[in-house]
Formats: C-alpha cells, structure tokens, sequence
C-alpha cells in the first residue's frame, strides 16, 4: 500500500487570520518501508515573516520571496500525493494550511477522511505523556540530531520512522524475518517424509553398474568413488 508522510512549515498558526503556508516535505513509503521518493518546495507567501516562526524554521520573508507561489508548485505537488493516505503528525493543523492554499486558487480541498494522523495514534497507544515528535524519536530510539529547526522534509522523515514503530510495523517485519530465516527451516526439517507405496522400478541395469566401475578402477585406488562402491 502506498502512502504518503507530509509535513509543512507555515508563518503561523491559523490560516483564516492570514498566516500561509512556506514549505511542504513529503516521503512516500510503499508497504510500510521508504522507497526514497520525495517531494520537497519552499513557497513565497507573499506576506512577511513573524519572529515567533522564524524562531520554529528558520524560513526569512527574503529567503522566501525568491521561492515559487503555491500555484506554481500545485500541480507537482497533488500529483505526487495522488490518492494516497496522508500521514500527518497533528494532521488538523497542516491539512488546515494546504486546504486554505488549494481554496485561493478555487482548487478542491482534500478530504479529511485520508488523514492518518500519528499524534492521534501516539496518544492512544502512550496516553498521559507527551507525544511531540521529538518525544517520539526519543522513546523509539531515532536518531533526531539534525533536528536543530523544524524542516518539513527533515520532519517528514523522522515521523515516516516513527509511523513504523508506533504502528508495530518495524516489530512485524523483524519477526516475519526472523520466521523466514528460522522457524520456517526447522519446522521443514521435522516434516515428515512421505512413502511410496510402490517404489519406482530401478531405472540403471546390470551392464551400467559394470560399464560404471570399469571406469571407476581407471581413476586410481585412491578415488573417491571407490568408498561409495564398498559400501555397496
């Protein structure tokens, strides 16, 4: 199964007081496992930057003004998605921001219901703690040290290892692995043998078994052959 695991990096926090969108990461993951395919862009908001999410991303109003507006990155962008589930950490907050984008440009919003939103997910499986992304690495051992700022393909790809291990999926391939190396070749060994009633007729004859140690006794007392030919 294909999906999609996406994050985004905005100028704030609501959409409908003017805060836009500026970067979109996305990693696709087929099967549970990263293929290596991504889709990553900046985007000009054509707005400035406030200090609070410059302090998250990094992102200044200048470095964006060169980067390309959201309708010029859409299409590129909905294509790699496709009819994916998407793969969203706090899903309601970036799904907010993309819809907003897409409602500007009079470009059908994406449907809610092919959201899998992993803080949901965290929340049910370790209820009563925290269940930020970083809390996430940390409690299954990933390796976070690049994350000094938020960066929506950087994110992207540490919640597509998160997904894995909050839905048991990295368990189930080590044990199906594990099954497949061991479990599988010793349960072949004690399979029973199954026995002709009627062994097959003895396809080799007289003159053959002959034919066969005239040439053996042309090898020397030392061939292997002759071992076999003792036992018999």
């Amino acid at each position: 199964m294909r999906e999609i695991v996406l994050d985004t990096e905005t100028t704030g926090l609501d959409p409908l007081r003017g805060d836009r969108l500026v970067e979109i990461g996305c990693i696709e993951i087929y099967n549970r496992m990263p293929t290596g395919q991504t889709f990553h862009v900046y985007i000009n908001p054509e707005r400035d930057m406030p200090a609070e999410a410059f302090a998250v991303h990094g992102l200044s109003a200048e470095f964006l003004s060169t980067k390309p507006l959201f309708t010029e990155v859409v299409e590129e962008f909905l294509e790699f998605i496709g009819d994916a589930p998407l793969v969203i950490h706090n899903a309601s907050f970036d799904i907010s921001f993309i819809n907003a984008e897409l409602d500007r440009i009079k470009r059908p919003a994406i449907a809610r219901d092919r959201l899998v939103d992993t803080l949901l997910l965290a929340r049910r499986k370790h209820p009563g703690v925290s269940n930020r992304l970083d809390d996430l690495c940390s409690r299954y051992s990933i390796d976070n040290s690049r994350r000094t700022k938020h960066g929506a393909l950087l994110d992207s790809e540490l919640l597509a290892e998160v997904y894995i291990d909050l839905i048991g999926a990295r368990q189930s391939q080590l044990i199906l692995a594990s099954e497949t190396r061991e479990s599988r070749a010793e349960r072949t060994g004690d399979m029973p043998r199954r026995q002709r009633e009627t062994p097959l007729a003895p396809r080799i004859t007289d003159a053959d078994r002959e034919a066969h140690r005239a040439f053996v006794a042309t090898l020397g007392d030392k061939a292997i052959w002759n071992e076999f030919l003792g036992a018999a």
